[in-house]
């Protein structure tokens, strides 16, 4: 076992059944399997005792385990509990799992975003389930007058087997409550888990699967108005002037007027989006109601001059705040790829230089260099932005999908004027995220029009609203350079990538520190189109522009592309080039192997083409093999293996499914992803244009491998996205005989 400091005061686990009859118990986990075990569902406890902020225990044996972070389709919800329920050492088919509101008195890191919601909550979970666990001991052993250390724990039930006595945890409920926190406590061997790498269903499967009101798009109260907003309909345009006398005598129609929703004044947090700040409202009865006025409304736009916002300069809390700078000017796709040729070939900021590159490119042999593109992408979550909030000169209570709710507080409390502690924020599940909802300009958007009209307000945006007033993944691109000496060999390697408005270069992972010469440049180009987190930044694109330009590499020094990336990994591994590499080269090179081992990578069947690609981000490693095949002209993903070490696997069932969605996601990106700009207005704003993969596209068999590990979770909803981008280019240049530099690669093969 591992004996740890609890480090929990007071706050963390307080006594008081604050929680009794509260919150919604949102399922039973008999969902847990597809099958019912057959016997009886506990019936709900007459009481609630409290041992800490996560844990209640009913007097008759029920455990209620609080899920903090919020949920958008990665299972947190069910993995969470799962992680508290292993050290308390109770039967999964007793627990009962609510969704937590956002208290940052009583939970820490309620962020789920950056594949690190299990790998920064993986301890403090342990070790309050372990707390709550070693406190029924205790009581146990004053009950009974005996050693604590001869107490021990089977699911549920406490047992002292000198004696013979036992008694369930709902017994020893009410006096375990009152035990004072115990200085450290024990975790548990990695062998000795008996929850933690099984797999259990989706806690919400039964109310998804039924209709249940679980989405803030549900929600529905006493005296609601609905609200929409009417953004300029290009970036670098603001509004001028509105006439709304058409607009307002509409049947439904309570109020029009405009919004400011990030004032001058605002110390922004990083997650403040500020695509649009000043914008049209229509309030009214109904969604139908407030659409129809929208379109009803005449209203000029003008061109707005620079803005200049205060902000944090990271996502970390309290980081330092500085100006950020959004210039005039209405932007285009052509414009921005002249600009971002234009920066390839100067030189940019120097993030890392190893050895010589310059001197040993001068004697090379032969230089093989190489230019990639990405485009904007759209987020498309599958719920719309929405959000609930009603706000008075007390309190403002609000309800809406957030991935980041700790993030908003500040800037709420900063424009609505109220303390922080008077803004309730309900954390609703979400139908989908990928970084879009880490941003909370929603929230602030549906606060200030319910403080406006002193009413209940539900904020709904239209696909159309959505998908065309930001945030996007941000236009990049990267030039990669090869220096091979006369025997064909590796000898230098140069990457300089930027993009608008961000550069994407991570200096220090593979190859850097398998190349004895190794030069990394960044650039960026500032712009008015504002871009936000999408998901696993800036590896979306990284990864598909290094794994493409690696399998080009290997060809041409006539080397199998796995064969290749192995002789690298393992330079890194036993003579490793400088001291900052990310990565671990063993645990890189063994999600290569696995997926070469279940691919059967040398096997080669008629019509079959097939590419590779693995990458190291949000300190995971994945491996992907994919099969393609063309038909009528058109590719098709028939098959992905993938290969991934992600240390402790919590849920195998949630990491599965989040594995084969970033996969489809990751496919259906690099074949069709894009949004184009003229003169800033996005030229795609519903689905009819902007296209997205369909359900007869995605692989007919997605074979998903897990290395085994002990090493503490790490990433898993972003990772397996990332390098399927390059493994689909890789197959469709087998299949077609042509690289593909530029993504959506459709374009590509349309245009020959």
């Amino acid at each position: 076992m591992t004996l740890v400091k609890t480090t929990l005061n007071r706050r963390s686990f307080l006594r008081a059944a604050l929680l009794a009859g509260g919150g919604m118990v949102l399922s039973f986990s008999w969902m847990a399997g597809c099958k019912p075990s057959g016997r009886k569902a506990l019936e709900m406890p007459e009481e609630w005792f409290e041992l800490n902020s996560y844990i209640k225990i009913g007097e008759n044996g029920v455990i209620s385990l609080s899920s903090p972070n919020p949920e958008f389709g990665q299972n947190v919800k069910t993995s969470m509990p799962m992680i508290l329920a292993e050290e308390l050492d109770v039967d999964w088919d007793n627990v009962v799992v609510e969704q937590a509101d956002f208290l940052p008195d009583r939970f820490k890191n309620q962020f789920t975003g950056g594949s690190q919601a299990i790998r920064s909550n993986w301890t403090p979970l342990r070790t309050v389930g372990a707390t709550a666990r070693q406190m029924l001991i205790l009581a146990a052993a004053k009950h009974w007058n005996v050693p604590a250390t001869e107490i021990t724990t089977e699911p549920g039930i406490l047992l002292h087997k000198a004696s013979g006595k036992q008694a369930s945890y709902g017994e020893m409920a009410s006096a375990a409550s009152q035990i004072p926190i115990p200085e450290e406590v024990e975790l548990k061997k990695v062998s000795d888990f008996k929850i933690i790498g099984t797999s259990k269903k989706n806690v919400d499967v039964k109310n998804i699967v039924n209709g249940k009101p679980l989405f803030s798009l549900d929600y529905k109260t006493e005296g609601m108005l609905t609200a929409m907003i009417v953004h300029p309909p290009a970036f670098g345009m603001q509004l001028k002037s509105i006439d709304d006398s058409a607009a307002i005598t509409m049947p439904g129609i309570q109020s029009i007027f405009t919004i400011d929703t990030l004032t001058g004044d605002i110390d922004q947090n990083f997650f403040d989006a500020t695509s649009f700040t000043k914008m049209a409202v229509v309030v009214g009865n109904s969604t139908w109601e407030v659409m129809q006025a929208k379109k009803a409304l005449k209203i000029a736009w003008e061109e707005e001059p620079e803005r200049v916002f205060r902000r944090s300069a990271s996502w970390m809390q309290g980081s330092e705040i500085i100006k950020a700078t959004f210039p005039p000017g209405l932007e285009s796709t052509d414009d921005h790829l002249a600009k971002m040729a234009e920066f390839t070939k100067k030189p940019g900021q120097i993030l890392r230089r190893d050895g010589d590159p310059e001197g040993a490119f001068k004697k090379a042999s032969k230089i093989i260099e190489r230019t990639y593109t990405a485009p904007f992408l759209a987020h498309n979550t599958m719920e719309p932005v929405n959000c609930f909030a009603h706000v008075t000169a007390e309190k403002a209570e609000l309800y809406g999908p957030l991935q980041a709710p700790e993030y908003i507080n500040a800037t709420l409390s900063q424009r609505l004027g109220l303390p922080k502690d008077k803004i309730h924020i309900k954390l609703a599940r979400m139908g989908g995220g990928f970084g879009l909802r880490a941003y909370g300009h929603h929230l602030i958007e549906a606060a200030v029009i319910s403080q406006q009209v002193k009413a209940p307000v539900k904020l709904v945006y239209t696909r159309e609203d959505e998908m065309t007033a930001g945030l996007y993944r941000p236009a990049y691109s990267a030039t990669y350079r090869a220096a091979l000496d006369e025997n064909n060999q590796l000898i230098a390697f140069h990457v300089k990538g930027g993009g608008i408005p961000e550069m994407p270069v991570a200096p220090h992972r593979f190859p850097a520190g398998a190349i004895d010469n190794y030069l990394a440049e960044g650039w960026s180009i500032t712009s008015n189109i504002t871009t936000g987190i999408f998901r696993a930044p800036r590896s979306n694109f990284m990864a598909c522009a290094e794994q493409s330009f690696l399998d080009e590499l290997a060809a041409e020094m006539g080397k199998d592309p796995i064969d290749f990336r192995l002789e690298l990994l393992e330079r890194a591994k036993t003579a490793p080039v400088g001291e900052n590499n990310d990565y671990q080269a063993d645990r890189y090179a063994g999600v290569l192997r696995l997926a070469r081992d279940k691919s059967n990578w040398n096997e080669t069947k008629q019509g079959i083409h097939r590419g590779v690609s693995a990458y190291f981000c949000h300190n995971s490693y994945v491996a992907e093999v994919v099969d393609l095949v063309m038909k009528n002209g058109t590719p098709k993903v028939e098959k992905v293996v993938a290969a991934i070490d992600c240390g402790i696997v919590v849920n195998k069932d949630a990491a599965v499914n989040m594995a084969e969605g970033a996969i489809v996601d990751g496919i259906g990106n690099a074949l069709f992803g894009e949004m184009p700009f003229k003169d800033g207005a996005p030229q795609k704003n519903n689905f009819p244009s902007y296209r997205m993969i369909r359900a007869n596209e995605a692989p007919k068999e997605i074979d998903v491998h897990f290395v085994g590990s002990e090493t503490d979770p790490t990433g898993m909803g972003e990772p397996p996205f990332a390098p399927v981008f390059a493994a689909v280019a890789n197959a469709l240049y087998k299949a077609t005989g042509t690289r593909f530099y530029n993504q959506p690669f459709i374009n590509g093969l349309t245009t020959g």
